[in-house]
């Protein structure tokens, strides 16, 4: 390993060529706020610039892929409601949007459950693996928000609209063993098989030729990024009036009470 570098909630670790990316807040079931929406973006528009990575792992420390957002988190920062509201959004936005401008082979493990925004960025991933255990969940319309990370477009592209409808209106928990059946995941593997057995193979693909990764990559994304960068301008655009409904704040501010009481 060349090395490892420790941001605010992420953990960067280097094997040649392969940049592991761990979601690092287990306190918070790996939550992530706007410092972590940053950084992931940050790290994966240098990673693409960087020459030395050829390919970029995305997981979570512990139990969590992610939670989701750190909504205690985002209501706590400084400033007016509409200041943090647009702030938070344009962070959102450019993350979103340097996983859809990625290059080269991006690979998200989901170690554990993967909630809202973590679910729907693993699903910009080019490969998703999953453990047997984990599970997809998108409770959008149970916080009286939205579509967000694309999964207006991905989620009936991967699963169809019955699955899709019923994991973004319904808020629907998607197990592994059904990510597997809908085309979502490329495999399932067990809990502690990631180390022995899945890891492994992904370092084999850190040593495959580049300039074929991005070439072939080119070719199977060329119809969808325009859609993508659309979808993720639509939600981020929607995403800002539903904030700001009677019915969102309410949704959320009972989510932060039941938080309160855990």
């Amino acid at each position: 390993m060349a090395g490892a570098k420790e941001l605010a909630h992420l953990k960067l670790e280097r094997f040649g060529t392969v940049l592991r990316v761990t979601i690092n807040n287990p306190r918070k079931k790996n939550a992530l706020n706007r410092q972590a929406y940053q950084d992931l973006g940050d790290t994966l528009v240098s990673a693409n610039k960087d020459d030395s990575v050829h390919v970029v792992v995305l997981t979570g420390a512990g139990d969590f892929y992610s939670s989701g957002n750190d909504m205690v988190s985002a209501v706590a920062e400084e400033g007016s409601v509409e200041e943090k509201l647009a702030r938070g959004n344009a962070i959102l936005r450019e993350m979103v949007r340097a996983f859809i401008q990625f290059d080269k082979l991006l690979i998200a493990v989901i170690n554990g459950p993967a909630i809202g925004i973590a679910a729907t960025t693993a699903l910009l991933c080019d490969v998703v693996y999953m453990v047997d255990t984990a599970y997809f969940y998108t409770p959008f319309t149970r916080l009286g928000l939205c579509a967000e990370g694309c999964s207006s477009y991905t989620f009936p592209l991967l699963m169809g609209r019955s699955k899709a409808s019923e994991m973004l209106l319904l808020n629907h928990r998607l197990s592994a063993q059904e990510a597997l059946q809908f085309n979502v995941v490329a495999a399932v593997v067990k809990k502690d098989e990631l180390e022995t057995k899945l890891w492994p193979q992904i370092l084999e693909y850190g040593k495959l030729p580049i300039g074929s990764i991005k070439a072939t990559k080119r070719l199977t994304n060329r119809f969808q990024r325009d859609q993508l960068h659309e979808a993720n301008d639509r939600e981020t655009e929607a995403l800002m009036g539903r904030y700001q409904t009677e019915e969102s704040m309410n949704a959320v501010m009972e989510f932060m009470m039941r938080k309160s009481k855990m």
